[in-house]
């Protein structure tokens, strides 16, 4: 899933994802919206989740915590990783403090972010 409140990025990221990355994506432009898909899913439906953090409605760090807190049986296993322009180390540590996985900065690098999805797909499954 591809969780970002700005409509330009998330065309281009689907695009790339899709055409080069050969991944089915599904969008969510916030972060409660991106809960409640994950929670309503069928279990093994999100092998990942690319959140945005600064978003209206929920930011990627709450959205982080509730999925990681679900009832759902991925909640504690799908791959979530921060995409954002906020790159210092102290968003990196509230990244992970939130659950996340990993964390990328925006512009993103295509290399680099098809690098850390490697790592969720090789994960071995629990």
């Amino acid at each position: 899933m591809l969780v970002d409140d700005n409509d330009m990025n998330l065309e281009i990221a689907t695009d790339l994802l899709q055409r080069q990355g050969g991944f089915a994506i599904d969008c969510a432009t916030n972060g409660k919206e991106a809960v409640t898909r994950f929670t309503q899913s069928e279990p093994g439906t999100y092998d990942a989740i690319l959140m945005d953090i600064r978003m209206p409605v929920m930011d990627g760090y709450a959205a982080s915590r509730a999925i990681r807190a679900s009832d759902h049986s991925d909640a504690r296993t799908v791959f979530i990783l921060a995409m954002t322009a906020d790159a210092f180390e102290e968003d990196i540590r509230l990244a992970a403090e939130a659950g996340m996985d990993g964390h990328i900065s925006k512009p993103i690098d295509f290399r680099r972010l098809m690098a850390r999805l490697s790592e969720a797909f090789e994960r071995p499954c629990p």
